[in-house]
């Protein structure tokens, strides 16, 4: 995972001080972008331990629709406990925007009925029956809805891309917490990529991960000086249970050979 260290680096070496809305303080850059090629191996970064069934819980909890982290049939990751209310609700964020995004048809009569977009799906369909397609896009930068969101979406939308037999994704990420967040958005879009790659009989091929603001919390600065001197090891692989897309549950999915380093603990800002 050189491409994650060089990314820490170069964060560390040209960003600017900038207050930010936690009240920690960060260093920033604008702009970055790096590619994984999972043809090479699943991209997990190495040089601290990342807890891969943390990053499968929550993407499982996203795909099924989920947004109350007392959602029985969901096992989240309780990384979103800090910002859900009293009942666990966090308003219409990811999972809702990614399979229930509101539609609203207007009637001969004057009245309106709602109906939901599963744009998981649509991707899927679009995918197996016109690859060519430059607008394969599932976003959850809903603007009408930010309001009702317990936190906005920093991963808002990403595309997927058809060549030669095989399928990429690109995400553009708002912003991206390079310590703590970002190696769990690696990994979850990976194992995305993977997933709708083998439902629609495509080699997984290279997720483009896109970032707006890319920052390190100053509280995270010494645990990343320390990371970035660790040797990079062998990449693991992901392998899938043969299933299809929706019938994918967390037994289905087994990360192979993940050799890592000590585990660093970052705050969470919130």
């Amino acid at each position: 995972m050189k491409q994650y260290i060089e990314l820490v680096k170069e964060v560390m070496e040209n960003g600017v001080e900038k207050p930010d809305r936690t009240g920690t303080g960060i260093i920033s850059i604008f702009g970055a972008q790096k590619k994984y090629d999972l043809r090479e191996g699943f991209p997990m970064v190495t040089t601290k331990k990342v807890r891969f069934d943390a990053i499968l819980r929550e993407l499982l909890w996203f795909l099924r629709g989920s947004t109350n982290i007392n959602d029985d049939l969901t096992e989240h990751t309780p990384i979103w406990n800090a910002w859900a209310d009293e009942d666990g609700e966090l308003g219409p964020i990811y999972g809702y925007q990614w399979r229930k995004w509101e539609k609203f048809t207007k009637y001969e009569d004057g009245n309106y009925k709602k109906s939901h977009i599963d744009q998981i799906q649509n991707a899927i369909d679009t995918i197996k029956n016109n690859p060519k397609c430059r607008r394969i896009i599932v976003s959850a930068w809903n603007v009408a809805d930010l309001d009702r969101m317990a936190l906005p979406p920093c991963h808002a939308f990403f595309q997927f891309y058809v060549a030669d037999g095989r399928l990429d994704c690109q995400l553009y990420q708002r912003s991206a917490d390079i310590a703590l967040g970002v190696p769990y958005n690696i990994a979850s879009y990976a194992t995305l990529l993977q997933m709708v790659a083998q439902e629609c009989n495509l080699t997984p091929g290279v997720f483009v991960h896109t970032l707006g603001d890319a920052h390190i919390y100053s509280n995270h600065l010494e645990g990343l000086k320390e990371q970035i001197t660790r040797p990079l090891l062998p990449l693991p692989k992901l392998e899938i249970a043969d299933k299809p897309f929706w019938d994918l549950k967390f037994e289905d999915f087994e990360l192979k050979n993940y050799q890592h380093g000590k585990f660093i603990k970052y705050p969470v800002a919130v």
